[in-house]
């Protein structure tokens, strides 16, 4: 059973023409009123007669990540096998959403995403600041995520397998704007086939509710956190590899080179004598050594991104349990 689960706030000038678009092969559409202000929910309720909408209330705001977590855990009691999430302000066409549960069915993804950066034309009509940030966040989240080959990692428009949904801590996904890099983030902890998909967005002139001064700095402090772990998880505490040794070994030497030519380069300026050929290079040669073991851990951890689906394998060890 596939579902789509809609998060909903002001969105009563958007939110029915949205419903209305998605086809048949949707069995269960979820609309997430997220105490919404002008009582979305309760106008779907009035105004909509498709049998396949379910209206959840959420009694206070808890962001468009905890919306979708509403919707997905419904969705999940319901028996959904194939759960999308799609906007409500109309910047998203539904008629894509075969493109992004067929790679699911057919196996080889366990998470969709849409990408709005395949197309030039399409990228050259994303409003200029959104264009800026986007490129911002999406080469941080390769950081925090571990998905390189993704772009566009604030991209609301996905579909996931319920089996892969299972894994994930969905009481500590981030509850706000920072939601879709979190999900990218547990993802790659239980190691999840994320897939890119093709599409335009349609950009009305609309308000975001984002304000990107106002989150910048916490989305960059939780990028930092979220490597850190990601780093720990994979590295250390699930696996030894050589990207252990190349992050282990580009960090002691790096740091002894910077630390050791810093000391030498200011006892240099107090003394007023130049520091020796050999100090120098003593200094220059741990921290080049340790830069370039980093620069193999960065190329060591893009070619180790997820290649396999999981979905499956969840399924098959049910079935013999």
């Amino acid at each position: 059973m596939i579902a789509v689960v809609i998060p909903a706030y002001k969105a009563k000038n958007r939110i029915l023409d949205v419903i209305r678009q998605i086809d048949d092969q949707v069995a269960k559409i979820y609309v997430v009123d997220d105490a919404c202000p002008d009582r979305t929910g309760k106008l779907v309720e009035t105004e909509c007669n498709d049998a396949r909408v379910a209206v959840i209330y959420n009694s206070e705001n808890l962001g468009v990540g905890g919306a979708v977590v509403a919707g997905y855990r419904q969705a999940i009691a319901d028996g959904a096998e194939i759960i999308v999430k799609i906007d409500s302000d109309g910047q998203m066409d539904p008629r894509l959403i075969d493109n992004f549960v067929r790679p699911i069915i057919d196996g080889k993804a366990d998470y969709t995403k849409g990408n709005r950066f395949f197309d030039i034309e399409s990228v050259q009509t994303m409003p200029k600041l959104r264009l800026l940030g986007n490129a911002v966040l999406s080469f941080l989240t390769k950081f925090s995520s571990g998905y390189w080959n993704i772009m566009d990692p604030t991209n609301g428009f996905t579909a996931i397998h319920v089996n892969v949904l299972k894994m994930l801590p969905l009481d500590k996904l981030d509850p706000r704007y920072f939601f879709e890099s979190d999900m990218l983030f547990r993802l790659n902890t239980v190691r999840a086939l994320v897939m890119d998909i093709p599409m335009t967005a349609k950009y009305d002139g609309e308000d975001s509710h984002l304000v990107p001064e106002k989150v910048a700095l916490g989305f960059f402090a939780k990028h930092v956190k979220r490597t850190s772990k990601r780093v720990f998880y994979n590295y250390f505490l699930r696996d030894f590899s050589i990207g252990t040794l190349y992050i282990v070994a580009g960090t002691i030497l790096t740091l002894f080179g910077l630390v050791f030519g810093l000391y030498h380069w200011s006892m240099s300026i107090s003394s007023g004598e130049p520091a020796t050929s050999g100090t120098v290079m003593l200094a220059a040669v741990p921290a080049l050594l340790g830069i370039q073991s980093l620069i193999s851990a960065l190329s060591y951890d893009i070619a180790n991104a997820p290649r396999h689906t999981v979905h499956d394998l969840v399924s098959d060890a049910r079935d013999r349990d």
